[in-house]
C-alpha cells in the first residue's frame, strides 16, 4: 500500500503569488511584501498614448495609470461629432453620400452630443451651443472641398486593429480603409488646424502605423495613407519599407522608455507652453510652478485652462 505524508506549509516567497504559492488560509510572515505591490504596467499602446507620453510621461501616467479624468474640451467634442456624421455618410451607398443627408444625420445626432455628459460639462448657454453647432457643420462640410463622397470606395470604417508591431501591443481605430485603382489606401479624419509643412511626418505617423497594423492583421499592404483634414487639405505619404520601418521603430523605442518608466515608476514631467493646456497642471509640481512662471511673464493668457485653476 503506497502512503503519502502531509507537505509543511511552504514559506512564503519573495513574490507570494509566485510558485509555489502559499498554503490557503496560510498567515504571512510579518515582512512578506504586499502582494498587490509592484510597478503597472500598461497592456497596450495607441497612437493617442502614444503622442501623450511624447508629450509629457508624467501626463500620460496621470491619464492611462491613476485613470484622472482627461475633460474634452470643445475641439474635440467637435471633431468627435464630425466624425461619427462622417462615418455614418460613408457607410450608406454611393448615391446617398450627399449634403443633405450629412446635415440630416447632423440633426439626428445632435440630443445624444447635447445630453453627453461630456458636453454638458463645457456649459454652454444658447449662443455658444450654436458656435458649437456651426463648426461642427462647417467640420462636416469641408469633407466635400477635399474629395467628392460619392466617388469613394469604401472598404470599412472605424476598423479597429489589435495586433503586435516589432513587439508593441498595438490597439487603434481606423476611420476609412478606403479601396482604389492600385490599392488599399488608410484615411482618416482631422477637424483642426493641418500641420506646417515641417511638421507633417510627424503627424502622417499616426496613418502609417495604421497601414503597417493593416498589414499585420489582414495580410495587404495599403498603398498610401492620408489625413484629411476638413474644410483645408490633405496630407498623405506613399506607404514604403522606409516609412514603415522609421514609423514602427519610433513606435518600438516610445514603449521600451515607457515600460522603463513604468519598472521604475518614476515619470519625468516635460514641461512648457503645453502645460497651460494640461488638466492635471494643479496636481504637478513642476508644471504648476511652470504654469504661473509663465502668466507672470505674460506667455500665457488668462483663456489657458491651467491658469484658471493655478492662478488666484
Amino acid at each position: 500500500m503506497v502512503t503519502t505524508t502531509a507537505q509543511a506549509p511552504t514559506t512564503p516567497q519573495e513574490d507570494p503569488l509566485a510558485t509555489p504559492a502559499p498554503v490557503q488560509g496560510a498567515a504571512p510572515q510579518a515582512d512578506a511584501p504586499d502582494p498587490f505591490d509592484g510597478p503597472v504596467m500598461p497592456g497596450h499602446l495607441s497612437p493617442s498614448g502614444a503622442a501623450v507620453y511624447r508629450q509629457c510621461p508624467r501626463r500620460w501616467k496621470l491619464r492611462y495609470i491613476d485613470k484622472l479624468p482627461d475633460p474634452k474640451g470643445i475641439p474635440a467634442l467637435v471633431g468627435t461629432f464630425a466624425h461619427k456624421v462622417l462615418e455614418d455618410l460613408l457607410a450608406l451607398g454611393p448615391e446617398e453620400r450627399t449634403l443633405d443627408t450629412a446635415r440630416v444625420m447632423a440633426r439626428d445626432l445632435w440630443p445624444a452630443t447635447a445630453a453627453d455628459s461630456d458636453f454638458v460639462a463645457l456649459e454652454l448657454d444658447a449662443e455658444d451651443q450654436r458656435r458649437f453647432k456651426w463648426k461642427a457643420w462647417l467640420a462636416i462640410e469641408g469633407l466635400w472641398e477635399l474629395e467628392d463622397p460619392k466617388k469613394v470606395v469604401v472598404r470599412a470604417t472605424e476598423q479597429r486593429i489589435d495586433v503586435h508591431l516589432d513587439g508593441v501591443p498595438f490597439l487603434g481605430v481606423v476611420d476609412r480603409v478606403d479601396v482604389e485603382h492600385d490599392g488599399i489606401v488608410i484615411a482618416d479624419y482631422k477637424s483642426g488646424k493641418p500641420p506646417k509643412p515641417r511638421y507633417e511626418g510627424d503627424k502622417l505617423d499616426q496613418v502609417v502605423l495604421y497601414a503597417a497594423a493593416i498589414e499585420q492583421a489582414f495580410e495587404e499592404r495599403p498603398v498610401r495613407a492620408r489625413l484629411l483634414y476638413l474644410g483645408a487639405r490633405t496630407i498623405e505619404v506613399d506607404i514604403t519599407e522606409a516609412a514603415l520601418a522609421e514609423a514602427v521603430g519610433g513606435l518600438s523605442n516610445t514603449w521600451s522608455q515607457l515600460l522603463a518608466d513604468c519598472e521604475a515608476e518614476d515619470f519625468a514631467p516635460r514641461v512648457g507652453p503645453l502645460c497651460g493646456w494640461c488638466p492635471y497642471a494643479e496636481r504637478c509640481p513642476e508644471g504648476k510652478a511652470e504654469v504661473t512662471r509663465r502668466y507672470a511673464r505674460g506667455l500665457l493668457t488668462p483663456a489657458a485652462p491651467a491658469v484658471a485653476a493655478i492662478i488666484d
